[in-house]
């Protein structure tokens, strides 16, 4: 027997729930649609948001033959005979058949270029889903072809829709004497996947036979269905870089509150408290630097300890410094004065070091006038001071701005 969330697949277009911001009145599916012609594209978003399901109700709606191929069972061999198969197809029916690759970020790069010319010309329409970012898993020629549309988990309100389609017209479902379920526990541990929701709502009417009387599932039933909600994230895709920046703008924003929500939603998660560990040294320095110097020493210090004492205790130690962080006096000084520096040396290259700065072990090189009119600092102050320290060429380059935050303004660093 199929699953339920095979069972409930749309058969038509207008069935299909969720994703208004492409599919909705003059947005970009639906005039393509409305213009005849469906280009090449790619769909990035998460699980259980249609993907699959909308590349065959696109290929149904323009009325061309799907061939579906999952990247991680298909090579080079199965791609060539898939466009061999479409060659035959596009000269039979005058329509190029949909090609539709599941979990395209899997395919290798030369798995990729195999797709090109088969695209360029025209002999498929590629429709290619990932749950990775294009932008690094999908290859530039074949981005540059392809539209990339991004699909996102269902609200709350799409889901109950779903919920209530599956109740009321799955036959099984209908034996199994359940009318109406608490929805608040499935939709939290569903977060936004059809497919999650309805194997759960499977799961929660399994078992109640017909003819019983008619029940209500509530969301203690649902909680006992999953001990703990899985995240979707993966320590090598895009939720992790995603995650990682919202940490980072927190603690730049000052933000604690959001600074240890993104932290706990990482180590949640099952990330690596030596990931965490080093965006906050990052963020003590790039954001906080010369306002709060104690910054650095706190994030390094956590650190250490978070990973001598591991988790879950690790995690107090790293909130703690965290928050810490965000409520710290923020200065970009020296970030921005290292760059200002990486651009002036790529303008102007290796620059002779000035003959008073260099040192000068031998006789010969005295004698060549390295150090020669140098001013000792502790011996004079004053004039050691006032000499050259750069280049002639860029005397008077300024790389370092004082901030006027915490002890940077005070003290001027």
């Amino acid at each position: 027997m199929e699953p339920l969330a095979e069972r409930m697949r749309p058969k038509r277009l207008s069935a299909f729930i969720g994703q208004v911001h492409l599919l909705g009145k003059d947005k970009p599916l639906q005039r393509w649609i409305q213009s005849g012609r469906l280009p090449s594209i790619v769909f990035w978003g998460p699980p259980g948001t249609g993907k699959t399901t909308l590349a065959r109700l696109l290929a149904q709606e323009m009325g061309c033959t799907l061939i579906s191929l999952n990247a991680v069972h298909s090579g080079v061999r199965e791609v060539r005979e898939a466009i061999q198969q479409a060659a035959i197809e596009n000269q039979t029916k005058g329509v190029a058949p949909v090609l539709f690759i599941d979990e395209i970020h899997r395919f290798s790069k030369s798995q990729q270029d195999s797709l090109l010319h088969a695209v360029e010309k025209g002999t498929v329409t590629l429709i290619g889903a990932t749950t990775e970012n294009p932008s690094f898993e999908v290859i530039p020629a074949l981005l540059s072809r392809c539209p990339v549309y991004t699909l996102i988990p269902l609200t709350p309100e799409e889901m109950e829709k779903v919920l209530t389609e599956a109740l009321e017209q799955d036959d099984i479902l209908r034996e199994s004497g359940v009318i109406r379920i608490q929805s608040t526990a499935l939709l939290q541990l569903a977060g936004g996947d059809a497919r999650k929701g309805l194997n759960l709502l499977e799961l929660a009417c399994a078992g109640q036979g017909a003819g019983e009387s008619a029940r209500i599932i509530d969301d203690e039933a649902i909680g006992k269905l999953a001990i703990e909600k899985v995240f979707h994230y993966d320590k090598a895709g895009d939720a992790h870089y995603t995650m990682a920046s919202a940490f980072i703008k927190s603690i730049r924003g000052s933000d604690p509150q959001a600074s240890v929500y993104w932290m706990t939603r990482m180590l949640e998660a099952g990330e690596d408290v030596k990931f965490i560990g080093r965006r906050m040294l990052i963020a003590a320095s790039e954001d906080i630097g010369l306002a709060n110097p104690n910054a650095l020493l706190m994030a390094q210090t956590a650190f250490q300890a978070a990973v001598t004492v591991g988790m879950p205790e690790g995690g107090i130690i790293l909130s703690q410094a965290v928050i810490y962080l965000a409520r710290s006096p923020k200065s970009n000084s020296a970030y921005l004065a290292l760059e200002e520096a990486r651009k002036l040396i790529r303008q102007t290259g290796d620059l002779p070091v000035p003959m008073h700065l260099r040192n000068a072990p031998t006789a010969l090189m005295r004698e060549m006038g390295y150090g020669a009119n140098y001013r000792y600092p502790h011996e004079n102050p004053d004039l050691a001071k006032d000499q050259p320290y750069l280049p002639e060429e860029i005397a008077d380059a300024v790389f370092y701005r004082p901030g006027n935050q915490g002890a940077e303004g005070r003290h001027g660093a």
